[in-house]
């Protein structure tokens, strides 16, 4: 407003699409979009990113905006031979770190070239002179999941970690889909799909990157393998009829409480199960935790999509080897 503006006039158009009381509703849902338009993690991780590059430019005497690719070749240089104590990143994380950058130049309303030389030839520089070939993880295996379940106690705590790695087996599941689910449509904001138990098995309804898709999970061949079974155990025995399915237990193990657990967890319980039940014992401990990780339960099959108009006309749990 200028001095010479009388009191409660509005913004006119010239003055831009922030300023008019008309959009704002438009630009704050646009905003929620454009933020949904990548996972949170990922979301966390790429302002994580820009804090890290921004602070290195304030050390550097210089600053993030407008993008300068001389700068930016010079930071990912610091991040693959740091001076000092401070440890090199990955190559990968080296990446990541520029994926990152990108995106928050583009909320920005620039645009970094990832082609341009001074970014391009520094990146193939460090990755010839630094990379590693990845290392492979393994594809947990029927007999796998089974002597991994078979580890488990019979508790509470031991009834939802069943659950976890028998549905996310059957499913061929994403830790975060595993653990993003809610027994209902609609009980929770953070939610990521929900689940409908039938006769013949359990559908899934799920939030992918590409769009929402149905998983079905049909019953296994006994109770001590079938994903379905272990999920009405937990379920009932830890009194949950709404909101996240998968929640953290009190210290005891004896109460489910209400906290959704991270996808980490998963994660663990897979390097965890994996080595108490023996597989692949003639590695060293270290090599055989390295083996495994949260992608290892649907590294083994493709995923049970519902592509077909009958539902469980194909028991794919069974398949499966459950």
């Amino acid at each position: 407003m200028t001095v010479d503006e009388p009191s409660g006039t509005k913004p006119t158009d010239s003055d831009g699409i922030a300023a008019s009381g008309a959009l704002d509703r438009i630009v704050d849902t646009a905003r929620t979009y454009a933020q949904a338009s990548t996972a949170e993690n990922t979301n966390k991780a790429y302002a994580a990113d820009w804090k890290h590059f921004a602070r290195w430019c304030r050390l550097k005497g210089t600053q993030p905006l407008p993008p300068s690719p001389e700068m930016i070749g010079l930071y990912l240089t610091d991040l693959a031979a740091p001076e000092g104590k401070t440890p090199a990143l990955s190559v990968s994380t080296i990446d990541r770190r520029l994926s990152g950058l990108a995106w928050n130049y583009a909320q920005r309303g620039f645009t970094l070239d990832r082609k341009d030389r001074h970014i391009a030839a520094i990146l193939a520089g460090i990755k010839r002179t630094h990379a590693r070939p990845p290392v492979q993880k393994e594809a947990i295996l029927p007999g796998d999941i089974r002597a991994m379940v078979s580890t488990l106690p019979h508790d509470l705590r031991g009834l939802r970690d069943r659950a976890i790695l028998l549905l996310g087996y059957a499913g061929g599941l994403r830790r975060s889909e595993i653990v993003s689910l809610d027994v209902g449509k609609d009980d929770t904001l953070d939610s990521g799909g929900w689940i409908e138990i039938l006769d013949d098995g359990a559908v899934l309804t799920l939030n992918a990157k590409t769009g929402w898709r149905e998983v079905e999970i049909g019953r296994g061949s006994s109770d001590q393998t079938c994903p379905v079974h272990a999920l009405e155990q937990w379920l009932h025995f830890a009194k949950i009829d709404f909101g996240p399915v998968f929640v953290r237990t009190s210290r005891d193990g004896k109460r489910a409480l209400d906290t959704r657990l991270n996808d980490k967890h998963v994660a663990r319980l897979i390097k965890a199960t994996a080595l108490k039940s023996g597989i692949r014992a003639e590695l060293p401990e270290a090599e055989r935790l390295a083996l495994f990780s949260g992608h290892s339960l649907r590294a083994g099959h493709a995923s049970a999509e519902m592509t077909r108009r009958d539902r469980f006309r194909i028991n794919l749990t069974k398949a499966a080897g459950l």
